[in-house]
């Protein structure tokens, strides 16, 4: 329960920091806590998708130290990854909302554009809060209801509304 909490509290930071660097901070530790609550309800698609988003975020943030050929692959391997897991954990058609919003969100993390983070965490709303609704993980839910409401407030803010003001 305490790391669902914890998951929750960094996932709702991490979409209200404009930051692109310290949003990907949060995001990681979300991961990390996500990933041992995933572990201790058995949800191991979650689990080692979690662990992988872990990873894959720490990198991302490294984005600038990374040449543009080999950050291309990285998110290619990633990708892979992710659809390879979803395979090895397959748990009937529940283990793709996971594997759907990781996908999208991966991509859209890879991007440097925080106009796609915030998009992403509609997509990662919708998609995770669907399985952890099977798993029973309110907090979690609750937490990524949070995130879709944010996430499409923030669009509206940031993207929408300042776009009306150029035209």
């Amino acid at each position: 329960m305490v790391f669902s909490i914890l998951a929750f509290v960094a996932l709702i930071l991490s979409i209200c920091i404009k930051d692109r660097k310290k949003s990907l901070g949060v995001q990681s530790l979300n991961c990390l806590f996500e990933a041992i609550y995933a572990f201790i309800i058995n949800a191991f698609t979650g689990a080692i998708l979690s662990i992988i988003n872990f990873i894959r975020t720490f990198i991302f943030l490294q984005s600038e130290k990374i040449s543009k050929r080999i950050y291309m692959l990285i998110l290619i391997i990633f990708e892979s990854i992710i659809v390879v897991n979803c395979i090895y954990t397959w748990n009937g058609l529940i283990s793709l909302l996971p594997t759907i919003g990781s996908i999208i969100r991966t991509y859209c993390l890879w991007q440097s554009n925080m106009k796609l983070v915030r998009i992403s965490g509609i997509t990662t709303g919708i998609f995770y809060g669907l399985y952890y609704s099977y798993y029973q993980s309110w907090f979690i839910v609750m937490g990524d209801i949070l995130l879709l409401i944010v996430s499409a407030i923030n669009i509206y803010k940031y993207d929408v509304k300042s776009d009306k003001k150029e035209v």
